[in-house]
């Protein structure tokens, strides 16, 4: 899954791809890299990143979704917290809906899944991103995660949405510690145990940068993908495609 962010803010490559043109430049050079799906995003979610507007979402990402219509042959998805901009981009053609909230922070964002039958990417975040790295805590980061996931698949299937339509995502990044991260990274294949594909958050988080330096966050990204392949995740979400692309066919040939 390549990272389109359509923002001047994000933390590793605001306003790169601020305008329409560098955005759909973006995208179909990821698509010929070997990106299987690319997910846009008009709002930041770094930690202490400011709120935007979903007119103002709306404005960022709609008119790339439009432009890479009849352009680019794999899935779009939509990275939003929002169903008005949900409901909005699927109707421009995004197919999956990731979501970081687990729709706690707009319930009408389920009702959006449900009707579109879009896929939808199912995440844990403690707190919010004006509040996840305060001060996060847990007694058993592995346990109340799973509990969480497992908690909100079983709220999804209440609300009538197929459960072979969703992707769980344990939220690198979002209300969790270097401890925290690390710990995840190890136990990952305790989540395959609800029977649902796990993406992997990963690329140039700051755990990372904080772990091997900035100048070699893209090996530490590519070592924690690889070691979540060996655990049973199904799709990294990252800012090099070719890289991730180059591990996959170097981790296929030796599985």
């Amino acid at each position: 899954m390549g990272i389109l962010n359509v923002t001047p803010d994000s933390f590793s490559d605001g306003g790169t791809y601020f305008s329409c043109e560098k955005a759909v430049e973006c995208a179909l050079r990821m698509e010929a890299e070997g990106a299987d799906l690319i997910d846009i995003g008009g709002e930041s979610t770094r930690p202490h990143a400011p709120a935007v507007s979903a007119t103002e979402e709306l404005d960022r990402v709609i008119p790339v979704f439009e432009a890479l219509r009849g352009k680019i042959q794999i899935p779009l998805s939509i990275d939003t917290t929002k169903s008005l901009v949900a409901r909005e981009a699927v109707a421009a053609g995004a197919e999956v809906i990731n979501d970081v909230s687990a729709f706690e922070w707009d319930q009408e964002l389920l009702s959006v899944v449900r009707e579109s039958q879009a896929g939808y990417i199912l995440m844990h975040a403690q707190g919010n991103p004006s509040t996840m790295q305060l001060n996060p805590h847990y007694a058993d980061v592995v346990q109340e995660i799973y509990d969480f996931l497992k908690n909100k698949l079983e709220n999804v299937e209440r609300a009538g949405v197929s459960p072979e339509s969703v992707v769980i995502d344990v939220g690198f990044g979002f209300g969790k510690t270097m401890e925290h991260h690390l710990t995840l990274l190890k136990h990952l294949r305790r989540f395959t145990e609800l029977n649902r594909p796990i993406l992997l958050g990963v690329s140039r988080k700051s755990f990372l940068r904080q772990l091997v330096g900035a100048a070699f966050v893209e090996s530490g990204t590519t070592a924690a993908h690889l070691l979540g392949s060996r655990q049973g995740v199904s799709l990294w979400r990252t800012h090099d495609i070719a890289t991730a692309f180059a591990a996959r066919k170097v981790l296929g040939v030796c599985s």
